[in-house]
């Protein structure tokens, strides 16, 4: 269970999955036991999942023997050496080592649906569905949540019944509503609107309350209500005719309300099945595959095995099962022959992507159904990836038979001949943490690169932490510290032994810094690039990599519940970078320093309080002793130079701590200075009652009036700043510190702290776009203060220690001080504190993150990938994916093309240029696009440095037309050009036949064979 041994969560293991689940949802998880039936891939999915996800114990029961054919799908724990032993024997002590907190069981003996009670989830994965049906009429009546799924070849279902009257305590996971109230009408209708016409965000029956509303009172004591949206910035509550009349202010916040869900059994919704639509393109097949999925049953019971791989006969006895259950069910749809035979083709297959989809999927299923967080599927869900088949094979069932190896299961549904293409492909893979992790697992059930000329390889600058742990799987405690790349393959060459000679390992990020590494030979050598990466600068930059040497490129990324890929093919559709999502916004200036509202805006106060505290006057005191004309750079900088070379004075000298107990006193002081001085400070230039220019008051709307604290030693939060302040002033200073509050307050009261006169004359911005008052200096002050600066012969050796902000580093106090920080501010504004994880989650700009998602996006990522290998052409091949595993939601749609301009009558996309073989000159780049395209060059450049003008002088252009491009280059830069380069980009102006500006694709210029 995700508890340790005082019974509360491992913060440093769930970090990421603490901000998708919460705390409330991941104790729940603690007390379930969950019983996972069949580990024939999909089950052992599952149950990797959920034993990360951190449930109280997870029972694994498959007696079956381990078969070859195991290990080609998410067998991904066993080798070759358990082959014939139970499945459910030899799975338990590679899963048991996935979390230390869940104790891994296997049930022994034959199961009785009365060993179910003592299991709050029961998954099915390999049952004959007379026993499916016993198991779930038996859970259905004894409040067992049940999950029954299956994955066959390309297709596969899910089905959930979590009794009567389920309860949802949150639907979606995100973070309720709330916004300011300008206004309330006192009438039947009750309207509400929000401060200047901000958007509250709201829909038909969703749940408010409000707290601070001044006049209309009875608001603050209400019951959370349904409202009803009247516009973008209005809704009403009902009936206010009876309350006081409102004056002013208020704050609405939307209270999540709990939802109940009445499940059918698997007998009962056989007939009238409820669903969940997985693909909106594919609105026809749900009711299709759920007759499908019942006569494969019924064939298998028949004849006590799957139809053969591309058998006819088999397949037309699945079709007929399907018409005659399509007649008695009375569901009566439209069936398509086609469909129905291509599912019963592939039945007998097995693939990794498909089932890392769907263990994804169930797994997140049985997290909701012990927690009742996020909203549970309704009760069906059928998925299929059909177009990832091969597009010009013919499959025969002689391609498509066993062949006695660990890739019977991918060769039942694309073939041997596919399963060569596989092995031999050559992929690049950036990233080797949580989607890095997935990725390789399903790249090595694949097989892909296994072949003699396929190749796997794998970059990932990264070492291993323990918040890894929770979601990238391939690690272990031990493997904390070393490098992912590193660990990462030799965990896959153990699951897939065919990879040992195939995998390469890098260590180096790839960026502008190791293109002699990742140069020309190397793309050239691969077929392909998926990116694992964390960050969009990253993203970009391999982006662009892949359009200049013209390789696919598979995109995804998540975000707690959230997924989404992307496949990117050369000349068909747009790139990576092609579209960005809209930059964060920014809190004004105004609102940090003198008006914040929320508690996001204290807590970034306070993490700016942090970075200004304890490390950049560190680091500048460090650059003054280090660097002879540091003060002579410092007073070319804008700023305020006169603050910057005080605090060096100060530090050094003024304000230098000898002791803990003067770090103490310091920190006193700074309580003092922000939370009282500078409070009291901002009331004397606006007083309680003040009102603007138009009348208005001006403590309103957002600004809420603060109010000054005074230091009280008995107040938690009073000495968690004190503590956590002294001992970071004595970490910058290399002095030994205490955390001892009855030593704290003895020091505390010999400390006289001076009484505070606010001056007259201070000038505080109000508005975000009003003129600052510019930050200068007189020049005597300045002078004064440069001279009062020490000698730096004096601190030979001495250095301050910078406090780098680390978020995971519990002994460090970072986040305990930024915690203390923000919710002393919060006080003095009125706001409700967060507590230390939520500002860490803030503070730290933490990625929720749960391995369910990962799971899932990487079993789409690879069904894009089978394409890739194929070599598909058109655009309708693919798909980019949208997943919330919360709503549920998922959502398909083609790539978008990559846009189209047009020169002369020529077309082209950001995927075209202009190559150039050989070192040519200026002159004969000019008269080639003047000869070959009847384009006049007007200008070209190489990065920053222009190499050539219509208006340089002639002399220069005398100079530089006969020259090589590669001399230009070097001369006009001053830089060598590396010698791993062997062609060099230059971008180029130029006039069409008309003399009309134009855009054409750039230059590839071949300098070196």
């Amino acid at each position: 269970m995700p508890l340790d041994a005082e019974n509360t969560i491992d913060e440093g293991l769930y970090s990421r999955q603490l901000y998708v689940l919460g705390h409330e949802a991941m104790q729940k998880m603690s007390v379930a036991h969950v019983l996972i039936i069949g580990l024939k891939g999909l089950g052992v999915e599952i149950a990797k999942n959920v034993i990360l996800a951190g449930v109280k114990s997870v029972t694994l029961y498959d007696p079956a023997p381990v078969q070859i054919s195991d290990l080609s799908t998410q067998q991904f724990f066993l080798t070759e050496a358990d082959i014939g032993k139970p499945r459910a024997t030899v799975s338990q002590p590679r899963l048991a080592e996935l979390n230390q907190y869940v104790p891994v069981h296997v049930f022994d003996g034959q199961l009785q649906v009365e060993d179910l009670k003592k299991y709050k989830c029961v998954v099915v994965t390999e049952l004959p569905m007379s026993q499916q049906l016993e198991i779930n009429d038996f859970c259905h009546a004894n409040n067992i949540h049940f999950i029954s799924t299956e994955v066959r070849g390309l297709f596969s279902r899910v089905f959930n019944d979590f009794g009567d009257h389920f309860e949802v305590i949150d639907a979606t996971g995100e973070n309720p509503l709330s916004g300011m109230v300008a206004d309330v009408l006192k009438d039947k209708e009750g309207v509400v609107t929000c401060l200047d016409e901000t958007r509250h965000g709201l829909e038909d029956g969703d749940f408010v309350s409000f707290a601070e509303v001044q006049g209309m009172a009875e608001l603050n004591e209400m019951k959370p209500r349904a409202i009803k949206v009247l516009g973008p910035y209005t809704f009403s509550i009902g009936d206010t005719s009876s309350f006081s009349d409102y004056k002013a202010g208020g704050v609405f916040t939307q209270v999540k309300m709990p939802k109940y869900i009445d499940f059918k059994t698997m007998r009962e919704s056989l007939s009238s099945p409820k669903y969940l639509d997985s693909d909106f393109a594919k609105f026809d097949r749900p009711l299709q595959l759920h007759l499908a999925f019942q006569a494969l049953h019924e064939y298998q019971a028949k004849n006590n095995r799957l139809p053969k791989p591309r058998n006819e006969q088999d397949a037309e006895d699945i079709w007929k099962l399907t018409q005659d259950l399509n007649e008695k069910s009375g569901i009566k749809t439209e069936l398509d022959e086609k469909l129905i035979k291509l599912f019963a083709y592939g039945a007998a297959g097995d693939l990794s992507p498909m089932v890392a989809v769907f263990g994804g999927l169930v797994a997140q299923e049985v997290l909701k159904a012990v927690s009742g967080k996020f909203h549970p599927i309704e009760q069906y869900l059928y998925f299929d990836s059909l177009e990832s088949l091969p597009n010009n094979s013919a499959l025969t069932e002689e391609s498509c038979a066993p062949i006695g190896s660990r890739y019977d299961g991918q060769i039942a549904v694309f073939g041997k001949e596919f399963q060569q293409k596989i092995a031999n492909t050559r992929e690049f893979l950036v990233g080797a943490g949580a989607i890095g992790c997935e990725m390789l697992k399903n790249w090595g059930m694949m097989g892909l690169g296994t072949g003699p000329e396929g190749r796997v390889i794998v970059t990932d600058m990264d070492t291993i932490e323990k918040s890894n742990l929770n979601r990238q799987f391939l690690f272990r405690s031990t493997d904390v510290g070393q490098l992912k790349s590193a660990c990462a393959s030799k965990a896959i060459i153990k699951m897939n032994p065919d990879m040992k000679n195939n995998i390469d390992t890098y260590q180096e990020r790839v960026g502008p810094e190791t293109e002699n590494i990742y140069d020309d030979d190397f793309f050239e050598s691969i077929n392909g690039v998926t990116n694992a990466l964390d960050n969009v600068e990253a993203r970009t930059y391999v982006d662009r990599r892949c359009v200049y040497y013209r390789k696919p490129l598979l995109e995804s990324g998540t975000l707690g519940t959230k997924g989404n890929t992307q496949v990117v093919v050369p000349f068909l559709t747009e790139s990576y970078s092609s579209s960005q999502d809209p930059p964060e916004k920014s809190i004004p200036i105004c609102t940090l320093k003198n008006f914040p509202n929320a508690i996001e805006h204290t807590i970034q106060w306070a993490r700016d309080m942090f970075e200004g505290l304890f490390k950049q006057p560190a680091e500048n005191v460090n650059l003054y002793l280090s660097q002879s004309n540091f003060v002579e750079s410092t007073l070319k900088q804008a700023g305020n130079q006169k603050e910057i070379l005080e605090n060096i004075r100060d530090c050094l000298v003024t304000k230098k701590p000898l002791s803990f107990n003067e770090c103490i006193e310091w920190a006193r002081l700074k309580f003092e200075e922000y939370y009282n001085n500078n409070i009291q400070q901002l009331l004397f230039n606006f007083p309680k009652d003040s009102v603007t220019s138009t009348g208005q008051m001006f403590w309103s709307g957002p600004k809420r009036a603060p109010q000054p604290l005074k230091f009280d030693p008995k107040n938690p939060i009073h000495m968690d700043f004190v503590v956590f302040a002294a001992n970071l002033h004595a970490f910058n200073y290399g002095l030994k510190g205490e955390t001892d509050r009855e030593y704290f307050e003895k020091e505390l009261a010999n400390i006289r702290v001076p009484e505070f006169q606010p001056k007259q004359g201070v000038k505080i911005q109000v508005q975000e776009n009003e003129a600052q008052q510019p930050q200068s200096s007189d020049q005597d002050e300045l002078d004064e203060v440069i001279s009062s600066l020490p000698p730096t012969k004096d601190f030979a050796g001495f250095r301050l220690s910078p406090a780098e902000f680390e978020k995971d580093d519990d002994s460090n106090f970072h986040i305990d001080f930024i915690t203390a920080a923000s919710n002393l501010r919060a006080l003095n504004y009125s706001i409700t504190p967060a507590d230390r994880h939520k500002t860490k989650f803030i503070a730290g700009k933490i990625i929720p993150a749960i391995a369910t998602t990962t799971a899932l996006v990487t079993g789409l990522v690879c069904l894009e990938l089978y394409k890739l290998i194929d070599g598909r052409n058109k655009i309708e091949d693919f798909k980019n994916g949208f997943v919330n595993l919360a709503l549920p939601f998922f959502g398909f749609s083609e790539p978008i093309a990559a846009p189209q301009l047009e020169y002369h009558e020529q077309k082209f996309s950001l995927w075209d240029r202009f190559d150039i073989e050989g070192d040519v000159t200026l002159q004969e780049i000019i008269d080639y696009f003047k000869n070959e395209h009847e384009l006049e060059v007007t200008m070209l450049s190489s990065g920053v440095s222009m190499l050539y003008s219509f208006f340089m002088p002639k002399k220069k252009l005398e100079e530089r037309l006969p020259m090589k491009m590669s001399k230009l280059i070097e001369t006009v830069s001053k830089k060598p050009i590396p010698p791993h380069v062997k062609a060099v980009v230059v971008e180029i102006c130029v006039n069409d036949r008309d003399d009309e500006d134009v855009d054409v694709p750039y230059v590839r210029v071949v300098i070196r064979p």
